[in-house]
């Protein structure tokens, strides 16, 4: 039904936008309203079937009964239509309206078709919208569409073209409706065609702001209370060194679904009708089946569209079980302490950028989160505040989203100073297990040296051993394989020019400089992967990552991202880590 409904809409708007389809076509669409239901050339018309389409693909309760009204309505005119005309064929024949009889008889017959599959298929649109949007979604298309039609009626009375003044009105309300009712069909004439697409437009517009207000989802309270944090955190103390990314569950913005013996749980959040998942589930291997499957079914449940941030390969593989596809996003750059040295030709570049901030007086200091006095978190979060070259805080699969909080205790801060003993730039890393860090923040000076995040990732590898630290999670790079695999000898056609476009889209989103500031330290990589379960979802899943990394902002994640130091204050997003550090 939704892919029928969504061919409708392409159609509709293709015939118009382009007047020579629009004509040549013809006899189609005149076959096509016969058979179905009206196929206008409105771009108003074509929006509502395109909006329509989508929500029944989301099993929308309210857009299944948004269409099963539509077609009553044509059962009911039709068969009006049809009854007139038996009961009095002499106006039939006066006026000629036989060809019509005829239409709204097949009409008749099909639409009373499609409204016993959708009465047998009534099960299947099971998911519910906010409550009160319905009554909403009236007032605003209401109040859109009375601008769209006294915009249409001032238009149509500036520039007539050929059509005479006493159809203006109604010519008007008909086109603001989107055509979908004609009130004469004895009218002659036409406005310039830019006027009809105008009115279009605006009632496009209408219709799409009003439906979205319909079918929104039901909203997820992204939030963590405190008696899931605590349940996540036993998770984390008992498994948490699966996953490098594990402790961004403890995200605040973030809501959580256990399985249902409480030894696994996905962390997500809704963004944009999709439900965004980060990481890893956590918790026991053998629990995270039944986890994702109660976290697919919440999806499911309320029409959203689920997806998964930057699983590794195992969960990748264990979404992948769970019916969803799989893409590798990149990599994640991990250092292994144990084989870590500044000596060795290909680590010159890193070691002389350390010998070269050591002598121009930088001094660094490691510490637990627990060690910091009150005053020096506060200290710590202006100056965090202060370095932040954004207007709102980035971050939701690999970030915190929290500085300072008495409960990250085990969390890491690596500080930095400058010859004077000012501040210069702060590094805060997360918990991975009992003998792993993760970072969740990295902020600078901008006046300061070049080389001091290798001055500090240096330092903090140094001192890991009294920290017991055996393991160091950095940046991740987005195509990291692209670029390495395309630059070598003998690269295929084919790598070479996937290398070549991710260069030249290098000069915007800094994916060739964040993938180089990785592998310098020559770490293992980590292949991270994104999971999803359509491809048509592929965009709105693109969309809604990068509202909820803060690439892009609306007004609801706004919201959540305002609530105070608990709701953002890490940066470790996709993209863009390395910006700081210029």
């Amino acid at each position: 039904m939704s892919v029928g409904v969504a061919m409708a809409a392409v159609y509709s708007a293709m015939i118009a936008m382009v007047a020579p389809i629009r004509h040549l076509l013809r006899p189609v669409t005149k076959l096509i309203e016969v058979a179905v239901f009206p196929v206008e050339p409105n771009l108003g018309y074509a929006v509502f079937l395109g909006i329509l389409a989508g929500a029944l693909a989301r099993h929308k309760r309210a857009a299944y009964w948004v269409l099963v009204t539509f077609f009553a309505l044509l059962v009911l005119g039709n068969l009006a239509l049809v009854l007139s005309a038996s009961l009095m064929p002499d106006l039939v024949e006066e006026f000629s309206l036989t060809p019509q009889v005829v239409a709204s008889e097949v009409n008749l017959v099909v639409s009373a078709a499609v409204l016993g599959v959708l009465a047998a298929a009534h099960d299947e649109f099971f998911a519910p919208t906010r409550r009160g949007s319905f009554r909403k979604a009236l007032l605003t298309l209401g109040s859109l569409l009375a601008v769209s039609f006294a915009a249409g009626y001032a238009l149509v009375t500036l520039f007539p073209g050929t059509l005479n003044a006493k159809y203006h009105l109604r010519w008007a309300l008909e086109k603001a409706l989107g055509g979908v009712v004609t009130l004469d069909f004895s009218r002659t004439g036409w406005p310039p065609s830019w006027v009809n697409f105008v009115i279009g437009l605006l009632s496009a517009v209408a219709v799409l702001v009003a439906f979205a207000v319909l079918f929104r989802s039901q909203r997820a309270r992204a939030e963590l209370p405190a008696d899931s944090e605590a349940r996540v955190r036993e998770l984390l103390a008992a498994y948490g060194s699966r996953d490098s990314l594990g402790y961004f569950a403890t995200r605040r913005d973030r809501a959580v679904i256990f399985s249902p013996s409480g030894k696994a749980a996905v962390s997500y959040r809704v963004v944009a009708g999709v439900c965004l998942a980060g990481g890893d589930p956590i918790g026991d291997v053998e629990a995270w089946a039944p986890a994702i499957r109660a976290w697919m079914d919440e999806a499911r449940r309320y029409g959203w569209a689920p997806a998964v941030i930057g699983p590794s390969d195992a969960a990748a593989h264990a979404y992948a079980r769970a019916g969803l596809r799989v893409l590798e996003l990149g990599d994640e750059a991990v250092i292994e302490v144990a084989e870590f040295s500044l000596g060795g030709r290909e680590m010159r570049g890193v070691r002389q950028a350390v010998n070269r901030v050591r002598r121009a007086g930088y001094t660094l200091r490691v510490r637990r989160h627990a060690e910091l006095s009150p005053e020096e978190v506060r200290h710590i979060i202006e100056r965090a505040d202060a370095w932040r070259d954004t207007e709102t805080e980035r971050g939701f699969s690999m970030a915190l989203g929290r500085l300072g909080d008495p409960a990250d205790g085990s969390c890491v801060v690596v500080e930095a100073r400058h010859a004077d003993g000012e501040p210069a730039a702060l590094l805060s890393f997360v918990p991975w297990g009992d003998d792993g860090l993760s970072l969740d923040l990295m902020r600078r000076d901008r006046n300061a040296d070049n080389g001091l995040m290798e001055f500090m990732v240096a330092g903090l590898v140094a001192e890991a051993g009294e920290l017991g630290v055996k393991r160091v999670s950095l940046n991740f790079a987005m195509f990291r394989s692209v670029f390495e695999g395309g630059a070598r000898l003998g690269a295929g056609p084919v790598l070479r020019l996937w290398r070549w476009t991710l260069v030249f889209c290098s000069r915007w989103w800094q994916l060739e400089s964040l993938y180089r500031a990785n592998a310098k330290y020559h770490p293992r990589w980590v292949p991270r992967f994104v999971a999803y379960d359509d491809t048509r979802d592929l965009p709105k899943v693109g969309l809604a990552s990068m509202i909820a990394e803060g690439f892009l902002t609306v007004p609801g994640v706004l919201t959540l991202l305002r609530r105070g130091r608990h709701a953002g204050q890490g940066r470790r997003s996709l993209l863009g880590r390395r910006r700081r550090d210029r």
